[in-house]
């Protein structure tokens, strides 16, 4: 190397060039490859500065020596190995940043006069941004035809002018009525039976006009299960363009549409038949839109209500309706158009020839949904539930009263009842003393019912109070554990977490806990144990009786909680009760602030469980 630098360039011209090469150069001397010389671009390739120079390459930049340079550089220096290095990925700890850097690099053995190898060239260029842009593309290509091919809709590419079939997803062969051997096939030979038809015409045009093509509801005929067919759909041809403007390929796009087609030519057929029902009907009938602006009202609810077909029905509902309980129907109204689930709720329309009285009305709506699972419109119905309400009311005082005026009788019985069964256990007539106390318990069975009656009463009239006090939770539990444990079959057994002191009313919270534990001895007639847990987490109380009987149906299982409804099933006579006690118990966890809710398996048994929070705010 010194003699070519006598005799052909100066020293100093040597390294002008060295350090103005575009490229990063370096020179690694010796077999403890000392950096001799680095130009400023391999200095800012490894991200280093002017200090590395005269030090080791494995000392200036060590991180590199755990990647396999180590042995590259000593198959240059002593085979004599010249090595290319293409995208290859280094990572580099540059300006405090440890990031994967890739160079296209080329590791030359630098000689002697005597042909000796007496250290390595490097000249090396970055390509970290083309790699990453390259894998990018790479990602985006497969992402697309990832997307393309798991999508629901009809979706093909036609390639040139000649349509050729590119690419064709599962649903658009389907659609064909064809199966992949039309891929790379020209779309007028894979469908010859589109011939007459416009369709190849517009997807030649298109590589012409380069704009984009939508059809809505347009009709094909397309041969499938071997005969020819007659389909509508929703469709568009979307120009592909390269970077020069010009059009290569076309994405096509369709939703089949037959049957909406095919079922809106019905429903436009056979509407005027279902309107005349809807007139006919006592019932207020109604349909909106997906967003809940009504579309038709029948005419029953114009004789009744007074009002004009050319009113706005949605402000007409809004005048009549209770105006305290207006923005509370509406906040159930807007949830209903959001999840799709049925609208329900009872409300008071003002009396159309005496605005200062109201009747009670029943309001139903459920969604239609389209084939694609987006909510079409909602049907409704408003019914005249008023004198039922008179006589539901009639029946809560009736109760209320009868319950009431029983308590005083009853006390008297159980109290003759427990003074003969004393008079006969003196006696010694042990015999009758058993009856006198079975009588005595079945007076408690009477009381329990009469004291649901009661407290339903109390709930419906808004009567019920809540006693609040702070008391030991962990205590009440076992009290009611133990006390239910006295009269029954099955073994209770408590997984017990301290709880500590709660702010609630201790009779009323002692009323669930009771109502909880005696059915789920009474549902599970077969096993042999119930489990009561309690547990604290994130400031509420949560209280837990699991059964192992006869469970409820998923459908059911909401219902368990209103009142007077009882699980039915093959076993139901086998369980008394009037099913107030879940309805009561319910209202109680509610006015507590807190929630009570039921997981089971019909068949496995059930766990049900209230939360209260331990100190009320």
């Amino acid at each position: 190397m010194k003699n070519i630098l006598d005799q052909n360039i100066s020293h100093d011209s040597l390294v002008t060039l060295f350090s103005q090469a575009p490229v990063a150069m370096s020179l690694l001397m010796g077999n403890d490859f000392i950096i001799s010389n680095a130009n400023e671009q391999m200095l800012s390739l490894w991200g280093r500065d002017t200090s590395v120079i005269g030090k080791s390459i494995f000392e200036a930049i060590p991180e590199i020596k755990s990647q396999g340079f180590e042995e590259i550089l000593n198959n240059v220096y002593y085979k004599a190995e010249i090595f290319n290095g293409n995208k290859w990925p280094v990572f580099l700890n540059k300006y405090g940043n440890y990031e994967e850097h890739f160079f296209n690099f080329i590791y030359s053995p630098v000689y002697n006069d005597d042909k000796n190898v007496i250290g390595v060239s490097v000249a090396a260029t970055e390509v970290t941004d083309q790699v990453i842009s390259e894998r990018k593309l790479i990602d985006s290509e497969y992402r697309f035809e990832d997307l393309i091919q798991k999508s629901d809709y009809s979706i093909a590419i036609y390639r040139s002018e000649d349509l050729y079939i590119e690419l064709a997803n599962e649903p658009m062969l389907r659609t064909w009525g064809k199966d992949a051997l039309v891929m790379g096939m020209k779309l007028e030979d894979a469908l010859p039976e589109l011939e007459g038809q416009p369709f190849i015409g517009i997807l030649k045009d298109i590589f012409k006009t380069g704009e984009t093509y939508t059809a809505k509801e347009d009709r094909v005929d397309l041969v499938v299960d071997g005969k020819l067919q007659t389909f509508y759909y929703n469709f568009s041809y979307k120009p592909l363009k390269n970077s020069d403007g010009e059009v290569y390929a076309i994405l096509n796009m369709a939703v089949n549409v037959t049957d909406l087609v095919e079922a809106r030519k019905e429903i436009q057929e056979s509407e005027k038949k279902y309107r005349d029902l809807a007139d006919s009907m006592p019932q207020f009938v109604w349909t909106s839109d997906a967003k809940g602006k009504i579309t038709y009202m029948n005419d029953n609810w114009y004789r009744h209500m007074g009002f004009h077909k050319d009113d706005d029905p949605n402000e007409a509902i809004r005048k009549v309706i209770r105006p305290e309980v207006y923005p509370g129907i509406i906040k159930i109204w807007e949830e209903s158009l959001k999840t799709g689930k049925p609208f329900e709720v009872e409300y008071e329309f003002a009396d159309p020839n005496n605005p200062e009285v109201y009747r009670w009305f029943l309001g139903r709506a459920v969604a239609n949904f389209d084939q694609n699972g987006e909510i079409s419109q909602w049907i409704g119905t408003f019914t005249d539930i008023d004198d039922f309400k008179q006589l539901q009311t009639q029946k809560d005082n009736f109760l209320g009263i009868a319950s009431h005026e029983l308590k005083t009788p009853l006390t008297s019985l159980k109290l003759y009842t427990q003074f003969i069964e004393t008079n006969f256990s003196r006696q010694g007539d042990l015999k009758n003393a058993e009856v006198a106390r079975r009588m005595n318990s079945q007076i408690d069975t009477l009381t329990e019912l009469v004291n649901d009656l009661l407290d339903v009463t109390k709930i419906q009239n808004g009567k019920i109070q809540l006693n609040e006090s702070e008391f030991d939770f962990d205590q009440l539990t076992e009290e009611v554990i133990v006390e239910q444990q006295m009269t029954a079959r099955h073994k209770i057994i408590f997984y017990k977490k301290e709880i500590g002191k709660v702010t609630a009313d201790r009779h009323r919270i002692s009323q669930v806990m009771t109502n909880l534990i005696s059915n789920a001895i009474k549902y599970s007639p077969d096993a042999d144990e119930i489990i009561v847990s309690t547990e604290l987490k994130d400031g509420m109380v949560k209280f837990s009786v699991r059964d192992f009987g006869i469970g409820i149906p998923q459908d059911k299982q909401q219902k368990v909680f209103e009142q007077y409804y009882r699980v039915s099933g093959t076993k139901e006579h086998t369980f008394p009760g009037l099913g107030l006690g879940l309805y009561i118990s319910s209202e109680i966890i509610k006015r507590t602030g807190g929630k009570i809710y039921v997981h089971s398996v019909e068949g496995n048994g059930s766990d049900f469980c209230f939360e209260i929070p331990k100190i009320k705010i």
